[in-house]
């Protein structure tokens, strides 16, 4: 008799649910247990496949998108990939406005996944028709039955990480979470997987890291965000020191951000905010293979001075067999 063959349909159903990690390494001489949300397990290799399944699958409940309509996004690589993968299956064309300050690498990976890339110049102010925010609202505007992601993205950002990454926190750790560890850059991560876990247990302390600006900016100057507990800052130097260091550590090859979240832990447990019983959870929110010609090129992090007295690099060598 056969058996039935157990296959997903599509890489969609691939998204959410990542595994949550310990790390046994990078954290040794370190007061508490430490566990990583590993968003590269995502089949887009980051937790941006969250937002952009859930935004379009909300713009398609409104009626806004139907087979064939083209979405489009301002992008600096991991959101664009995620959507353009998501049309793929979806059947919807996918244009992508992105700065000139992006990696060739992210272009061509765009690219690779059907995406038209419209590259923009960088150094250009926002209300700039050359910059890519005008570009894409232009394209909007010229393209029927198109839909321009960005003026959907904020609040179902937060939505997609309220009602997936918080609730999975949530449940693998059986409710036992004292701590979150993460990023901030538009604050929906860290604010709707925060919003989820304060419902369930409002003295899980919720740790952001990095610049002023954006949600931070507010809490900063007045003190005043409904779920981030504190903040700290790290440098650009130390991330990508650390994210190197991950991947030697622990076999996972991460991004930039899990770099900064991971040394905003070492910055916190100096500062005396974890014990021996706190169960620290710290989002990794995608994958080293998007910094190949960033973090994890010599050369690049020679060029921005980030070799030095404190931070000697000896990389492995290479050998050429002749």
């Amino acid at each position: 008799m056969k058996q039935d063959i157990q296959a997903y349909n599509n890489v969609l159903e691939l998204i959410g649910n990542t595994p949550l990690v310990k790390l046994q390494n990078i954290t040794k001489g370190l007061k508490g247990n430490y566990y990583a949300k590993v968003e590269a397990f995502n089949p887009g290799h980051s937790s941006k496949d969250r937002i952009a399944l859930y935004i379009l699958e909300q713009a398609e409940k409104k009626g806004l998108l139907k087979p064939g309509d083209t979405i489009i996004e301002t992008t600096s690589g991991n959101t664009g990939f995620s959507i353009a993968m998501i049309s793929i299956i979806k059947g919807y064309e996918c244009i992508l406005a992105v700065s000139s300050k992006s990696s060739p690498d992210k272009i061509d990976m765009l690219r690779a996944m059907g995406a038209k890339v419209y590259v923009c110049p960088a150094h250009v102010s926002a209300d700039d028709p050359r910059s890519y925010y005008q570009v894409a609202k232009r394209l909007h505007e010229e393209i029927k039955g198109s839909v321009y992601i960005n003026q959907y993205f904020n609040v179902l950002n937060m939505e997609a990480h309220y009602h997936t990454t918080g609730k999975e926190i949530w449940e693998q750790t059986n409710g036992n979470i004292t701590h979150l560890v993460a990023c901030s850059g538009t604050g929906g991560t860290i604010s709707g997987t925060a919003k989820y876990l304060k419902e369930q247990n409002p003295d899980v302390k919720i740790l952001a890291v990095g610049a002023f600006g954006s949600v931070l900016k507010k809490y900063h100057e007045t003190g005043e965000f409904d779920v981030i507990d504190t903040f700290t800052k790290v440098t650009d130097e130390a991330s990508a020191h650390m994210a190197r260091q991950i991947s030697k550590v622990e076999g996972l090859f991460v991004g930039y951000t899990s770099g900064a979240a991971m040394q905003a832990i070492k910055q916190y447990e100096e500062e005396g905010m974890f014990d021996e019983n706190s169960n620290v959870v710290v989002i990794f929110p995608d994958h080293g293979s998007r910094y190949m010609s960033k973090i994890y090129n010599n050369e690049w992090m020679n060029n921005q001075g980030f070799f030095d007295s404190e931070h000697e690099e000896e990389p492995k060598k290479v050998e050429y067999i002749k």
